[in-house]
C-alpha cells in the first residue's frame, strides 16, 4: 500500500485549496482514509476520515464545517477541500489508510496502518 498527498501551498487567510491523496496497491471500497496534519511544534492532528464503501465521515472540531473530504474509487484518490483557511490550519498535511472494519473514531485518533508523504499547506497574508 502506498498514498502520496499533494496539492498544498501558499494561500490568503479565507482563501480555499483542494488536496489529494493517491492510493496505489489497494482498493477504496475496502479501507478507512484519513486526512491529518502536523503544525510547527504541535503533536500531529486528525482532521477527517472517509469510509468509502457508505461514505460516512467524521471530523475533527477543528475543521469542521470548513473542510470535505470526498473519495474517487475510479482513481483512487481521496480529498480534502479546504475553505476558509486561517492562519492556525498551517501544517504538513498526510493521509493515512487502514482496512476495513475499523471506527472513523479509530481513524481520527490515528489508528491507521499506512501513511503517505505529506504536503505543506501554508496560511498566509
Amino acid at each position: 500500500v502506498q498514498l502520496q498527498a499533494s496539492g498544498g501551498g501558499l494561500v490568503q487567510p479565507g482563501g480555499s485549496l483542494r488536496l489529494s491523496c493517491v492510493g496505489a496497491g489497494f482498493t477504496l471500497d475496502y479501507y478507512v482514509l484519513g486526512w491529518f496534519r502536523q503544525a510547527p511544534g504541535k503533536e500531529r492532528e486528525g482532521i477527517s476520515c472517509l469510509r468509502y464503501s457508505d461514505g460516512r465521515t467524521i471530523y475533527s472540531d477543528s475543521v469542521k464545517g470548513r473542510f470535505a473530504i470526498s473519495g474517487d474509487g475510479a482513481k483512487n484518490t481521496v480529498y480534502l477541500q479546504m475553505n476558509s483557511l486561517k492562519p492556525e490550519d498551517t501544517a504538513i498535511y498526510y493521509c493515512a489508510a487502514i482496512p476495513r472494519p475499523h471506527a472513523l473514531s479509530k481513524c481520527l485518533d490515528g489508528d491507521m496502518s499506512y501513511w503517505g508523504g505529506g504536503t505543506l499547506v501554508t496560511v498566509s497574508s
